[in-house]
Parts: C-alpha cells; structure tokens; sequence
C-alpha cells in the first residue's frame, strides 16, 4: 500500500468536496495510519482505538464521519454492532 498516493488522491478528491470537514479528514487520517500499521488494506478494529488515534472524544462524532465517508466513496465501512466484535474499514477502490 503506497499511502503516499492514497493521501495525495484523498485530498485532491476532497479539494473539490464541500462536504468533508476536519472531522472526517482526521478520521481519514486514522484509518489510512492503522492500515498502514497493519500492513493490510483491511482493518478490524473497534471505534474506540480509532476514536483515540483520530483524536475525537465524541462517539456521536466519530460515527456520523465515519457513516458520511462511506457514504461520500472514501471508504468501505462495515459496522458490527456488536460490543465484542470489530467493524471492518477499508479504503474505497481507485476509480
């Protein structure tokens, strides 16, 4: 995974997208850096590690950016629902 260029397209794409706020781009920011630890272009994990990584206190917040990126096309966002059980994110597929 080149996250350089997976950085480079999102802002471009954002650039032209009035939508997308500070949020959404922090929480960008979280996924695109936990992937790349992860050595994966998917991710299992709990909205509480990203909350901490993308630096939001507010799960209110962080879900709302979070169901809006993957509305938008940014990312693919699977929610588990369930307590004990990771959601699943990955980054959208070029076009």
């Amino acid at each position: 995974m080149d996250v350089a260029s997976l950085l480079d397209r999102f802002f471009k794409e954002i650039s032209v997208d009035a939508r997308v706020t500070m949020t959404h781009i922090s929480v960008y920011a979280a996924i695109l850096q936990s992937l790349r630890k992860a050595g994966t272009n998917d991710l299992s994990m709990f909205s509480f590690e990203l909350m901490q990584v993308a630096k939001i206190s507010s799960g209110k917040t962080y879900y709302k950016a979070v169901r809006e990126l993957n509305e938008f096309g940014y990312i693919h966002y699977e929610p588990s629902f369930k307590k004990n059980q990771p959601s699943r994110i990955s980054l959208s597929k070029p076009d």
